[in-house]
């Protein structure tokens, strides 16, 4: 089972805990993903990271498709991938609309239709077998519709691209992991109880016939984030994934369309994530927050003393060696945290 650790966006200034990344490659960690929301953003922070590091991946966890074109995407994905020595990751994914139309002021449209053209013209450009051409809902290139000069030509890319650099979704919906599952090479989830792999099993294994030549989770990552919080203060390391489990089963989008509450009805919280989208909706945060059961934090993070996480590591382990998960990116706080996964982990 591979570790990865996961960086979350900045707060008010952009930074980066450089000590903690190196711990991460010193302990053997296999990669680093970044993030972006409304402020930091996922690529930067990429770039620096792999400026300062010889052996770790580096992937953008996600890199939000509205926010770029994906020739742009290309382009960074082949220049970070050239520069690295091969160590860049694309991550992608439609974010939601309150981000999307509330920050980059554009239309969150089929976000499914937009991940399978997305991921088709970055395969084109990086394949660079011919001029680069499409036409599709979002997409249209050259583009020559209204106010196009119709001076656009189809074009290769200047770089020769690495037809397997790795591509990778964000997605916690069945539709999203079925298309993952046949378009992509593996996705991330924003949290994921281990022992309840059947709730995207029956999507993945579409999403494999529908690719076809015998694709399986042999062929396919599956990396949920988990936030790891150690303290001898059970209550009190479980208190920030409290929190961040109450914005997203409460906040995260309308109370109809709500991808994080769907999941944690679907393994068993459907009375829980209904009285936290209530309050949390109502303006009640804090009691959004006491609302969240124990128990349902204890299924998707590792917190408390180290020899609890070292007996929660368990459940993983289980599910790495049926290959329901091939890695764990870690939200681990500090150097210290890393290096003590590592050493729970073996």
């Amino acid at each position: 089972m591979e570790l990865h650790l996961l960086l979350g966006y900045s707060g008010t200034r952009a930074s980066i805990d450089m000590e903690r990344i190196r711990a991460a490659e010193d302990a053997g960690y296999a990669c680093i993903w970044t993030a972006e929301a409304y402020g930091s953003d996922a690529v930067s922070t990429a770039a620096w990271i792999l400026a300062q590091t010889s052996r770790i991946r580096v992937g953008t966890g996600i890199m939000q498709m509205q926010a770029r074109t994906p020739a742009t995407a290309a382009m960074t994905a082949m220049t970070l991938h050239d520069l690295s020595g091969g160590r860049f990751v694309l991550g992608i994914g439609p974010s939601g609309p309150q981000v999307i139309e509330g920050w980059h002021g554009v239309a969150y449209g089929r976000p499914l239709t937009r991940t399978r053209e997305y991921i088709e013209i970055v395969r084109k450009v990086l394949a660079r077998e011919k001029p680069l051409m499409h036409e599709g809902y979002h997409y249209r290139i050259p583009n020559m519709g209204e106010g196009a000069t119709g001076l656009g030509k189809p074009l290769k890319s200047i770089v020769h691209g690495d037809p397997s650099l790795e591509i990778v979704t964000g997605t916690m919906t069945p539709a999203g992991v079925r298309l993952s599952a046949e378009i992509a090479d593996g996705m991330l989830l924003a949290f994921m109880k281990p022992e309840r792999f059947d709730v995207f099993e029956e999507p993945l294994n579409q999403g494999f016939a529908a690719a076809g030549g015998g694709k399986s989770l042999t062929e396919f990552d599956i990396i949920p984030y988990v936030a790891l919080i150690v303290g001898d203060d059970l209550e009190a390391c479980r208190q920030p994934v409290r929190e961040q489990l109450a914005l997203y089963v409460g906040g995260m989008g309308h109370r109809e369309r709500n991808f994080y509450a769907d999941y944690a009805r679907s393994i068993g919280y459907g009375g829980a994530a209904a009285d936290i989208q209530d309050l949390y909706l109502a303006g009640k945060r804090r009691d959004a927050a006491a609302a969240v059961p124990d128990d349902l934090i204890d299924d998707l993070a590792l917190v408390g003393p180290a020899e609890r996480i070292a007996e929660l590591l368990g459940r993983w382990r289980e599910a790495a060696a049926r290959r329901h998960i091939s890695a764990l990116a870690v939200d681990a706080r500090t150097a210290d945290d890393v290096r003590l996964l590592a050493e729970l982990a073996g």
